[in-house]
């Protein structure tokens, strides 16, 4: 495969910090350009950063001195020194859709792990196992956008990769047609650890802002179909969704009740979830899980702490599988957050595009 030079866009917050360590040594991709906030321009990565490092991993030794740049004034240096760039920024989403707007403009193609422009109708927002063929939008937005390399694709909130992806092949065979979930979600998705957030210990906050709302409305565009030059939000499964932030570090755990049209065994459920491979599999992606969704038999399973690192932070974990007496079935699932659900998610979905050609 074709070598990258690739740039990190918010490179000094948590998700940041995990496409750094993710991309170092990365065999596809070169880390030559790191940028943020006008605060930490022209200071090295670590002294930026400093005590900030919220990662178990360290912060890779040659990106220790990489002086950081200036992500909204230096686009155009950075355009020079990159085929294409990861963002994490921490900002509002108004300024964050504009920010990622003038980078594809400047024909920088952005992979971000953002929520600005999930909802933007020809911006792909893509799990590379469930919905690859999104990516045939990126002709019409660059129309849009007036590029010829410049343009815009998007991960999926971390959530709900915990639990949409048991259900897509389900959806295929039997029809999803109603889908309750609970999500109990990791301080990480918050950017917090146990340190700086000691209030989250021995405590459970039963409200993530704007978290129910994505849970609920980001999947139907998962579901949607490419239509000339937008894609198109499904109807339905309907989805109803509670998220609450546990005191874990990583690892979001969801409870799904589901309803199908044409009810499945439960052999049936166990065996599409066991024979599901998809393109990223086929194409043997570097951060692609050799197997994706992983079912377990013991009771207490799948446990957070012992699950969400499975295939590198990268498969889903599922159990407890049984009928339900509201809804046909009732299952857990488990997903890490900052490896499957974003930085992850992202780098994966990068290696998809340029397996495609997309950065050429």
């Amino acid at each position: 495969m074709k070598q990258y030079n690739v740039g990190i866009i918010g490179a000094t917050g948590m998700v940041g910090q995990r496409f750094a360590t993710l991309l170092s040594g990365h065999p596809w991709f070169n880390i030559v350009a790191l940028a943020a906030s006008s605060r930490s321009a022209g200071k090295t990565y670590k002294d930026a950063v400093g005590a900030k490092w919220k990662l178990q991993t360290p912060m890779p030794k040659e990106l220790e001195d990489v002086i950081i740049m200036d992500a909204e004034n230096d686009i155009e240096k950075i355009g020079e020194m990159v085929d294409f760039v990861f963002c994490a920024v921490n900002m509002s989403k108004e300024a964050t859709a504009a920010l990622e707007e003038k980078y594809a403009k400047a024909d920088i193609p952005v992979v971000s792990n953002n929520s600005a422009h999930r909802h933007t109708k020809d911006v792909p927002m893509v799990v590379p196992e469930l919905n690859p063929e999104h990516l045939d939008i990126i002709p019409a937005q660059k129309k849009r956008l007036g590029t010829t390399r410049g343009f815009i694709a998007v991960k999926s909130n971390c959530s709900l990769q915990s639990y949409v992806p048991p259900l897509f092949p389900l959806h295929e065979k039997y029809g999803v047609e109603d889908v309750l979930v609970c999500t109990y979600q990791a301080i990480s998705g918050a950017g917090k650890t146990f340190e700086d957030w000691p209030e989250i210990l021995d405590n459970v906050i039963p409200y993530i802002g704007g978290e129910e709302e994505k849970s609920e409305k980001e999947p139907l565009k998962i579901w949607g179909k490419v239509e000339g030059d937008e894609i198109v939000p499904a109807t339905e499964p309907h989805f109803t969704a509670q998220c609450l932030r546990v005191p874990v570090s990583d690892g979001h755990l969801a409870a799904v009740f589901v309803r199908f049209k044409n009810k499945p065994t439960k052999e049936e459920i166990l065996d599409c979830w066991k024979n599901f491979s998809a393109k990223p599999q086929e194409l043997k992606l570097p951060m692609a899980p050799e197997h994706f969704l992983n079912y377990f038999e013991e009771d207490d399973q799948p446990q957070t702490k012992e699950k969400r690192n499975l295939e590198k932070g990268m498969a889903v974990s599922m159990g407890r599988l049984r009928e339900d007496t509201q809804y046909d079935y009732k299952f857990v699932c488990v997903s890490h957050n900052t490896l499957r659900g974003a930085a992850g998610g992202a780098v994966e979905l990068a290696e998809l595009l340029a397996a495609e050609g997309y950065f050429d």
